[in-house]
């Protein structure tokens, strides 16, 4: 009987029970949610299990009804100064589902990666706004930092257990989401910062082939490498921002497993969550991806500039300021540690770079847009452009200067159009308040987001025309009562930094 009754709710595009409109039947099993007037949610359902370092497995069916009104516990972590989360629950690999509450099915569904990988969790981004637009929308919590991206010689597949969780989530929506309404055959995984790295790593995995049929790519790292000293005073050049070979995951690992006073697997497994992250940095080192494996082969960068990459059309861009958050969180900078900065970071073009960026009015102002654009328009530049030579791309740039801090940061600084600043117009912050304006705003970026998820074209009817990309020159600017087209390359000086 339940077999028929699933069958027959998949066959019609239902999303509930006759009988209780909050319940859906999937073929995992039945789930209650909670209803608004507009949508439904369903959250903390589990889609795999997961001993620490090894691949998740699909998670098994069960029989009567879960409660799926209240979050998933979230993957182990630390929080920060930003951001004050904390879990030692490493059974967390659940997902939340988002749906339109008009009867329908055939919907374009959109899988979450949320960015930062040592913090946060699915349920932080509340999908309404997108659901409301007719997408169902799928946010997922997957291993973060050191339980994602540790490596040892003794562990299969180092430094992507993350990246696994996020596949196994999306295998769970191709046999799942059915049941919600949404269309298994048209998938967007999309996600901002880490997340839209990750995404980038998705692009290359040859585990990824087929699970997803867009791409949404906010502010993502995957082919951005990083000067000397851009984050954190002291760090060396990196070359690749977000990808390590697996020898070098490995040999961290080693390090930092003598730490931990172990010296093989089966010790490292047994040891208390809360030991691991009492290790002063451990969630923040570990916090990228490594190739060189069965799950990444390569690396994601090179694939993608080579153009060896699976074939689906790509929304993607950033912000118009993206260092600010960074520089702004630290303390202010004086002409002398600008200097400083600038010799670490470009040695002998030092003095070119101070005379193209003068210190004056600020040298922390300075230093922002200097690695805003050596660092963040022209990684992102170089991601777009050679994503272009092979599929639809759509690139933006987020500008609104005026974007509320979601945040707890409130020392005066000039945000700016920051890093992830556009996260609140896609998916709203509770204590995050838009003027008119930005709503309305907002409104457009989600119907931009959604047309674009339907169709693999962000154009409707409503919205300010955008192009496809042609040669890296025709960037969509996204700020109130400002969309137009511009010369991005042109904007962020590119040519000064070739």
């Amino acid at each position: 009987m339940k077999t028929l009754l699933i069958a027959t709710l998949l066959a019609t595009g239902c999303t509930a029970t006759a009988a209780d409109p909050a319940i859906v039947e999937t073929p995992a099993g039945a789930v209650r949610g909670s209803l608004t007037e507009q949508t439904a949610t369903y959250q903390g359902i589990r889609y795999a299990t997961a001993a620490r370092w090894e691949s998740p497995k699909p998670a098994p069916s069960w029989t009567g009804v879960r409660d799926a009104r209240k979050p998933g516990p979230m993957c182990p972590q630390v929080g920060s100064e930003y951001a004050k989360t904390a879990s030692t629950n490493e059974d967390c690999l659940m997902l939340n589902v988002t749906t339109p509450r008009a009867k329908g099915g055939k919907r374009p569904v959109m899988v979450w990666v949320h960015g930062d990988g040592a913090l946060g969790a699915g349920h932080y981004s509340d999908a309404r706004l997108l659901a409301a637009k007719g997408a169902v929308v799928v946010t997922v919590n997957y291993r973060l930092g050191v339980f994602s991206g540790f490596g040892h010689p003794g562990l299969r597949d180092s430094g992507t257990y993350g990246l696994q969780d996020q596949q196994e989530a999306l295998r769970w929506v191709k046999r799942n989401i059915g049941a919600f309404g949404g269309d298994p055959g048209n998938v967007t995984l999309f996600g901002i910062s880490y997340g839209g790295l990750a995404i980038g790593g998705h692009l290359t995995a040859p585990g990824s082939a087929g699970l997803f049929q867009r791409a949404i790519m906010m502010s993502g790292e995957s082919m951005m490498d990083m000067p000397a000293g851009s984050l954190v005073p002291g760090v060396p050049t990196i070359e690749s921002f977000g990808w390590r070979s697996e020898a070098e995951v490995t040999g961290l690992g080693q390090m930092y497993a003598k730490q931990l006073g172990c010296s093989d697997v089966a010790c490292l497994k047994a040891l208390p969550v809360e030991r691991i992250l009492a290790v002063p940095q451990i969630m923040n080192v570990f916090q990228v991806y490594a190739y060189g494996n069965a799950v990444l082969p390569e690396s994601p960068a090179k694939r993608l500039a080579a153009g060896e990459f699976h074939r689906v059309p790509v929304l993607a861009g950033a912000t118009r300021d993206e260092h600010r958050l960074f520089v702004g969180m630290g303390e202010p900078l004086t002409l002398k540690e600008y200097g400083k900065r600038l010799e670490a970071a470009f040695g002998k073009d030092a003095a070119r770079v101070m005379k193209r960026y003068p210190a004056e009015p600020s040298p922390s102002m300075a230093w922002a847009t200097v690695i805003t654009d050596r660092m963040w328009a022209r990684g992102t530049h170089a991601q777009n452009t050679a994503l272009a030579r092979h599929v639809p791309v759509y690139g933006y740039e987020f500008a609104d200067r005026d974007a509320p801090m979601f945040l707890p940061l409130n020392n005066g600084f000039d945000w700016g159009a920051y890093h992830a600043g556009d996260l609140p117009y896609i998916f709203p912050e509770a204590k995050t308040e838009l003027s008119p304006k930005q709503r309305v705003l907002s409104d457009q970026m989600v119907g931009y987001w959604t047309n674009f998820a339907r169709t693999g074209s962000p154009n409707g009817p409503g919205l300010p025309e955008w192009p496809k990309l042609s040669k890296g020159r025709t960037t969509q600017s996204l700020a109130p009562d400002d969309i137009r087209q511009i010369d991005y390359a042109a904007e962020h000086d590119l040519a000064f930094w070739r």
